[in-house]
């Protein structure tokens, strides 16, 4: 058992747990494990959804709509970063004397509670490198449990709760939340130029990295990529490369493109150790699968049975997701909002041959719409045809002037369309057989995805 904090012993020994915005994509997966945990456990969220229906049939009560009442005999409230002091809830847990904690300090306490946390962290690919890890470890009959930012198809959720002692942890570094976390084996997959309203510089958001990667007791890193290599070098943990150049301790090499992904063999330490058979597209996920197998090889699952449960990996929810195919025109949905990202999500539809990709990009903050402007303009570009909606403010006010018609304007034929009917309606007019139509965004653009595929 790891040393516990005095918080961490309140939340262990709580019986009943309230969570404020339990519906939100990083409280519903915490929701679903503390019960299966066995706490009793209520939410509340202002509205209904997806979440909140899976959370009542479990036997969560959900309260829809906030008010001081829902806390009723909760001896430990929880509540999510977009939860400001003036929620009544929140109010009146302080004000009864109700300890509240934020769910970053909530999902560290977990991670202490078991003793094998792997916390994957990095700008990019922390719910897809999360899903594949659990999802060996599940198909591998290693029971994990995990916390993901996104649903697991075989899972059907986000959240998965195991009899073993292992906990697959997507660790966002967002306001160094991260750092709460206690990673038994950390990855890093990634550090590229986010969240600096936050960190204001990319040397500060190097050494956040750090500071996560030097909890563990081993750190599987990014070779490639020069600001990992910094990082891991200053945390003074156990280090385990990996990626495409000869210097990684783990490699892909004999790399072929395949009809859903690439299929490579694994180099560890020069020694070829086994072989993947993607199934999900673009160059981005061979480090994805490359990684995953690493952790999971090293923890002792056989080869074979990596690459068995990597052969039935076909992304997790809202990662390249296949919503439909109709008339000959395939409807995808990625969760892409950081310029890589884009990239990545456009150059992998590419590399499977449609004969135009028709993208609809929902901008999400505006902080990182002006920092990030002119790369989202590049990365968009690669599409045939651009459509974007206004900008998702969260958790923001506007005060950089800046609006999605400033990206719009500068790629050719950009149109900026608010209204989710008529975009759904303009996407599927575009649409030819043969083309893809890709929602890409961290908001709600999903839904544009499911409507176009109705219209079709």
């Amino acid at each position: 058992m790891k040393k516990l904090t005095n918080e961490d012993i309140v939340i262990k020994n709580a019986r009943s747990i309230h969570l404020i915005g339990v519906g939100g994509s990083g409280m519903c997966p915490i929701a679903e494990l503390l019960f299966n945990m066995g706490y009793s456990v209520s939410g509340s969220d202002r509205a209904k959804s997806d979440n909140t229906d899976r959370l009542e049939r479990l036997g969560i009560k959900v309260f829809i709509g906030q008010s001081a009442e829902n806390i009723a005999g909760a001896e430990v409230v929880g509540y999510s970063a977009a939860v400001h002091s003036d929620n009544p809830e929140l109010a009146a847990a302080r004000a009864a004397g109700i300890p509240a904690f934020e769910r970053s300090k909530l999902l560290g306490a977990i991670t202490r509670f078991y003793g094998n946390t792997i916390g994957v962290a990095g700008t990019h690919g922390k719910t897809t490198v999360s899903s594949m890890i659990t999802q060996i470890l599940i198909l591998n009959k290693q029971n994990p449990s995990a916390v993901i930012g996104g649903k697991l198809p075989i899972a059907g959720s986000a959240c998965v709760f195991g009899s073993s002692d292992t906990l697959v942890c997507e660790s966002c570094e967002f306001v160094d939340s991260f750092l709460e976390f206690s990673p038994d084996i950390a990855v890093l997959l990634n550090i590229d130029d986010d969240h600096l309203d936050y960190f204001k510089t990319m040397d500060n958001l190097t050494a956040s990295f750090m500071k996560f990667c030097g909890k563990a007791a081993t750190c599987y890193y990014n070779g490639d990529d020069p600001l990992c290599v910094k990082a891991v070098g200053a945390a003074g943990t156990k280090a385990i490369s990996f990626g495409f150049g000869e210097e990684n301790f783990y490699r892909p090499v004999n790399i072929n493109p395949g009809k859903y992904g690439f299929s490579f063999d694994v180099l560890r330490g020069g020694e070829k150790v086994g072989h993947l058979e993607m199934h999900v597209p673009g160059r981005h996920n061979i480090y994805n699968g490359l990684v995953s197998f690493a952790v999971c090889f090293d923890s002792g699952v056989s080869p074979e049975g990596i690459s068995a449960a990597l052969s039935e990996f076909t992304g997790a929810g809202r990662r390249f997701q296949v919503i439909g195919e109709k008339n000959g025109v395939t409807v995808v949905d990625d969760y892409a909002h950081h310029p890589t990202e884009i990239a990545a999500t456009l150059k992998a539809a590419r590399s499977l041959g449609y004969k135009r990709i028709i993208a609809a990009f929902q901008p999400y903050t505006y902080s990182r719409a002006a920092l990030l402007k002119d790369g989202m303009i590049k990365s968009l570009s690669l599409a045939d045809k651009v459509f974007l909606t206004p900008i998702v403010a969260s958790r923001e006010e506007n005060v950089y002037g800046i609006s999605s018609e400033d990206i719009a304007g500068s790629i050719p034929g950009g149109r900026v369309i608010a209204d989710y009917g008529e975009l759904a309606l303009e996407m599927a007019h575009e649409a030819a057989a043969g083309d893809i139509v890709i929602t890409m965004g961290a908001g709600d653009i999903f839904k544009v995805a499911h409507m176009v595929l109705e219209k079709l």
